[in-house]
C-alpha cells in the first residue's frame, strides 16, 4: 500500500493489545468452568473483582452502573469483555463499562452492543460519556437498559 500523507500504520497500542489478551484469557477461564450456576457465580465475582481494581472515579462509577444494571434488568448477566464490566443476554454482550484510564480516556463510557436494541429511526446512539453517576443519570442508564433488552 502506497503512502497516504505521511501518516503509517502503527499498529494496535498498548492498551488494545492488552485488551484483546484480557479477552482471551477470559474466554479460557470460562471454558474451564463447571455448571452454569457456578459460571455465573464466577463471572460476577470477576467483574466485580475488576471494578475493584479501578481507580477511584471509575470505580465508584462502575459500582453504580452495575447496582443499576443488575438491579433494573436481572435478565442481564455480568461477565468481563475484553477485561471490562459487560452485562449479557444469552451469552451475547448488550452493555459494558469502559473506565476512563483503560484507554487514557477522558472520562469512562457505557456503550451498548448490536444486541441493544436502542434503534430510533436512522441514527441512534450506542455510547455514553459518563463524568458522574448521579440519581439522574442512573433513571437514564435504567431506563437505557430496559429498553436495550426490551
Amino acid at each position: 500500500m502506497g503512502d497516504t500523507g505521511g501518516s503509517a500504520y502503527e499498529g494496535f497500542t498498548a492498551e488494545e493489545r492488552a485488551a484483546m489478551k484480557e479477552h482471551a484469557q477470559e474466554q479460557k477461564k470460562a471454558a474451564r468452568r463447571g455448571s452454569a450456576a457456578q459460571k455465573a457465580a464466577e463471572a460476577e465475582r470477576d467483574v466485580l473483582a475488576k471494578i475493584a481494581e479501578m481507580g477511584d472515579s471509575d470505580r465508584v462509577m462502575a459500582e453504580r452502573v452495575h447496582a443499576v444494571v443488575t438491579a433494573t434488568t436481572p435478565a442481564l448477566a455480568p461477565k468481563l469483555w475484553y477485561g471490562m464490566p459487560a452485562y449479557a443476554r444469552d451469552g451475547k454482550v448488550v452493555c459494558f463499562f469502559q473506565s476512563a484510564e483503560k484507554f487514557k480516556s477522558r472520562y469512562a463510557t457505557l456503550g451498548f452492543s448490536d444486541q441493544a436494541r436502542l434503534d430510533d429511526g436512522p441514527m441512534w446512539a450506542n455510547a455514553f460519556a459518563l463524568a458522574e453517576v448521579t440519581p439522574e443519570v442512573e433513571a437514564r442508564i435504567a431506563a437505557l437498559v430496559k429498553q436495550a433488552v426490551g
